[in-house]
């Protein structure tokens, strides 16, 4: 299994301290938010992991190099100056997550801006569907959520309980054919 950690975005509710750095980069308690995931992930066993940047991406590669450090391969997506958002994000980070040999295997998704105590070892590396996402009740700020759950766990567009996604998942590649 991959991973792909989005880290492309503007980080505009965060300014000024955005301003300079880029909000995975930023520090929380002790280091770069980025880092509590690849230390997650190297602990799993994943070795292979994107990034995908856009605002200030020469940090990226600057702070974080090739990913020996943690005993991973590090390549990076550049998005261009312009980041395109989740499903955009996705594909064009594909061929970065494909093995050369034509495999399809699921990869996680993180979103490098977040904290989390999700373990990830606990997600299905090969989701039911196209995909698996953790959910999380709705925080204060989001009034009406992105998804409820039917009886047997599938996510739905519409229902009672909405939840939120929590910008972590695992995604089949399949999602984007046709695209």
């Amino acid at each position: 299994m991959k991973a792909l950690i989005f880290a492309a975005g503007l980080g505009e509710r965060m300014r000024p301290l955005t301003d300079t750095t880029p909000k995975p980069l930023l520090a929380v308690g002790g280091k770069r938010l980025v880092e509590w995931h690849l230390e997650k992930l190297a602990a799993m066993g994943i070795r292979d992991v994107v990034i995908n940047v856009s605002w200030l991406a020469d940090q990226f590669p600057a702070t974080l190099g090739d990913g020996e450090r943690w005993g991973l391969r590090i390549r990076y997506s550049h998005e261009g100056g312009t980041p395109l958002e989740t499903g955009g994000g996705m594909w064009n980070a594909l061929p970065l997550l494909d093995d050369g040999r034509g495999a399809n295997d699921a990869f996680l998704l993180v979103n490098g801006d977040v904290w989390t105590d999700v373990d990830f070892a606990r997600l299905p590396r090969e989701p039911r569907g196209l995909a698996h996402l953790v959910m999380v009740d709705r925080p204060p700020q989001a009034t009406h959520g992105d998804f409820a759950l039917d009886d047997e766990g599938l996510v739905r567009a519409d229902g009672e309980h909405r939840l939120t996604y929590s910008g972590i998942g695992v995604y089949r590649p399949q999602l984007f054919d046709g695209w």
